[in-house]
């Protein structure tokens, strides 16, 4: 039997893929790279389930109520040179108007920004995965929230 203290973990977390009216949901952030643009996203926390940190992800990052209606996909991705794994569960759905809130820290802003232009600025992308959820999300990937099960 393994050790389950030395066994190896992902990082997961999950992401918004917002599209309204040709633009797509995106933040823009400080990061150690750079200023980078990606979904509002972030870490899974302990006790949540994975709806509950794409809703509570978005409001931070982009002060808008979140109501998850599909799920776009679910993502590996490992950073070059990097021993960090990320499991991504991106996730569609509508959002409210902008709340008057402070975003998170390292989020400069939150912005709508159509397909054309995401393809344009690939250099500027947090991850790949920012264009492959959008990818993704325009080919017609939806599938039914029903797939997740909570259980504590």
């Amino acid at each position: 039997m393994a050790d389950e203290t030395n066994q190896w973990k992902p990082n997961v977390t999950v992401a918004a893929v917002v599209e309204r009216n040709g633009g797509f949901l995106l933040v823009e952030e400080e990061t150690a790279d750079g200023v980078r643009y990606n979904q509002p996203a972030g870490h899974l926390e302990e006790g949540e389930s994975l709806l509950e940190a794409v809703i509570r992800e978005t409001l931070e990052e982009s002060a808008r109520h979140f109501n998850p209606t599909a799920l776009v996909g679910i993502y590996q991705y490992r950073k070059p040179a990097s021993p960090v794994t990320y499991l991504r569960f991106a996730f569609t759905g509508e959002v409210s108007t902008p709340e008057d809130r402070p975003l998170d820290t390292g989020i400069l802003r939150a912005l709508w920004m159509p397909a054309a232009d995401i393809r344009a600025c690939r250099e500027r992308h947090r991850s790949p995965l920012l264009m492959q959820c959008v990818e993704d999300y325009i080919d017609g990937r939806r599938y039914p929230l029903q797939l997740l099960h909570h259980h504590w």
